[in-house]
């Protein structure tokens, strides 16, 4: 009789848990689903906002870096040794929208520092030197003549920020129209633009008038945010003096405004190579410059400023 008590005691308590724990899945189940039609509602609202005319400034970037140091490693061909990489990427929009025109301002900085230092080899750099350095300007006038069309007025300028600024700087000015095909595309097309490049003495640039083709892309998938940047420059003096430069900036937001970033961009731009390859070979013409394609890239922690 007493074992039967207690399989039956058993039996009750094993009952009562097993109907708790559905319990409280249910009750968790019940509660996911009323923050979800929360978020939902919260981001028809952001949407609503959004839409409002005046203006609307974010900011974002990514941070990535690593450090390492050896000592007696004799697998390596320099066993003593301290490395490091250290990166940062800045994108930050100021964006006015009206009815009858629209107003959009955005800049961006890349800098990346690289540091490889063999102790053994006094003669080497020890300190971090500049290894990507991008700056950019941009702002975006448009009068609409209907929802998707707009003439506009676009000044962009291109150049690095740490070292050589404005050597060569790259400035464009121009007119033309702007179609806005969805919420969250830009083209700017400008036919009537002029490359303006500058530079010291001892380098050869020449300016250029041409087209100007911009496409600017931002779009949000949840906790997913994608930024595209397409700028072209098509001369109409020769080919050799056109150019174009893409960037992207991905981010997935973790915890608050932070996250992880990944951020890589393309260049092509044969006046650079051009003098780039100058120095080494005095009597090369543009038109025989290897004009090899640029890049980047950056992985490491994201943070937003909203």
């Amino acid at each position: 009789m007493k074992r039967l008590f207690i399989v039956i005691a058993l039996f009750g308590i094993t009952f009562i848990n097993a109907q708790t724990k559905e319990e409280l899945l249910a009750l968790k189940k019940e509660k996911t689903d009323s923050i979800s039609k929360l978020q939902a509602k919260a981001d028809a609202i952001q949407k609503e906002i959004d839409g409002l005319p005046g203006w609307r400034i974010k900011a974002f970037g990514t941070i990535g870096g690593n450090v390492s140091g050896y000592n007696n490693w004799y697998s390596k061909e320099s066993p003593n040794s301290s490395v490091g990489n250290f990166g940062i990427n800045m994108n930050a929009y100021a964006i006015r929208i009206e009815d009858k025109y629209f107003w959009k301002n955005y800049a961006n900085v890349n800098i990346g520092w690289v540091k490889f230092d063999d102790k053994d080899d006094p003669t080497d750099e020890s300190s971090y030197e500049v290894a990507t350095d991008v700056f950019t300007l941009s702002s975006l006038y448009g009068r609409r003549f209907g929802k998707k069309f707009a003439a506009s007025a676009l000044a962009e300028y291109r150049s690095t920020l740490v070292n050589n600024f404005n050597n060569p700087g790259f400035l464009d000015l121009g007119i033309g129209g702007t179609w806005t095909p969805m919420k969250n595309l830009v083209v700017v097309i400008h036919p009537l633009n002029y490359n303006f490049v500058f530079s010291r003495s001892g380098t050869s640039y020449d300016s250029s008038f041409g087209a100007k083709i911009v496409a600017d892309y931002a779009k949000s998938f949840g906790n997913l945010n994608f930024v595209s940047n397409l700028s072209v420059f098509l001369s109409y003096k020769s080919f050799d003096y056109s150019n174009y430069t893409w960037t992207n900036s991905f981010s997935y937001t973790i915890w608050k405004n932070l996250g992880l970033g990944f951020d890589f961009g393309l260049r092509k731009n044969k006046q650079e190579a051009y003098n780039y390859q100058l120095a080494d070979h005095p009597d090369l013409e543009l038109s025989d410059a290897d004009n090899k394609l640029q890049s980047y890239w950056l992985f490491g922690l994201n943070f937003k400023l909203d």
